[in-house]
């Protein structure tokens, strides 16, 4: 008698095909929210790291306008001296790099609008005036 008692516990020492689909099923559900939790994060990192680019690009046009006595008309005259300026001689490279895209991996949108400008960033989609956009 105490053989067949060791026998049955010896034979239901593993874990049956259903507890194992649903360990699985939870692990599976556990993940799927920790992936939609991740992506969220990432937009708001790629946001903040918009807007200190910016912020940065801002010091560096600031700086421009001082040396030169006027905005530049793209981005890329704070890197590269542009043909169009009166007088050369004030032109001085204000960015050691050439200016990088947004997060997104899309330029950023400079626009230049008398003695003011606006630097933004198009967001994740890409496509300017929509409601991901970032305003520096």
């Amino acid at each position: 008698m105490n053989r067949r008692i060791r026998h049955r516990q010896a034979a239901r020492g593993g874990f049956t095909l259903m507890e194992v689909m649903l360990v699985l099923v939870i692990i599976a559900a556990i993940a799927g929210i920790a992936v939609v939790n991740m992506g969220s994060v990432r937009v708001r990192a790629f946001t903040q790291t918009a807007k200190a680019e910016m912020s940065i690009l801002k010091g560096l046009i600031s700086q421009y306008d001082l040396n030169i006595g006027s905005l530049p008309s793209t981005l890329e005259a704070l890197y590269e001296q542009p043909s169009d300026l009166a007088d050369p001689t004030k032109w001085i490279k204000v960015s050691q790099n050439p200016i990088k895209p947004d997060p997104w991996n899309h330029p950023y949108e400079y626009k230049v609008n008398g003695a003011e400008f606006e630097i933004r960033s198009l967001g994740p989609d890409g496509q300017s005036g929509t409601e991901d956009d970032i305003v520096g």
